[in-house]
């Protein structure tokens, strides 16, 4: 959960007046390692998350799918050089739930 910058600067305030971390806790509804990291960070805003890099292409694999529909999913997991389970949760992802013939 992404806390808001105002926030963090109304706890970090809180604590500089001599409010004790364990109170403003209490008081904004953070846990007192938060508000330690947000100490120790340079910035108060939030930190830029980048693209997750999945293993698994599910355009790829949708097309597989339509050029072997008969293809089973231990077949398809070595293919795409993944875990059964990894091509069972990608097909239900993309609404591909029986074999198409």
């Amino acid at each position: 959960m992404t806390y808001s910058v105002d926030l963090r600067e109304r706890v970090l305030s809180y604590i500089k007046e001599g409010g004790s971390h364990a109170a403003a806790a209490r008081l904004f509804k953070v846990t007192p390692r938060t508000i330690y990291n947000w100490q120790q960070r340079k910035s108060l805003e939030p930190k830029k998350h980048g693209f997750r890099r999945r293993k698994l292409d599910k355009k790829l694999l949708a097309q597989h799918v339509r050029d072997y529909p008969d293809a089973l999913l231990r077949e398809r997991a070595a293919h795409f050089g993944v875990r059964v389970n990894a091509i069972w949760v990608a097909k239900h992802a993309l609404g591909i739930v029986k074999k198409t013939a």
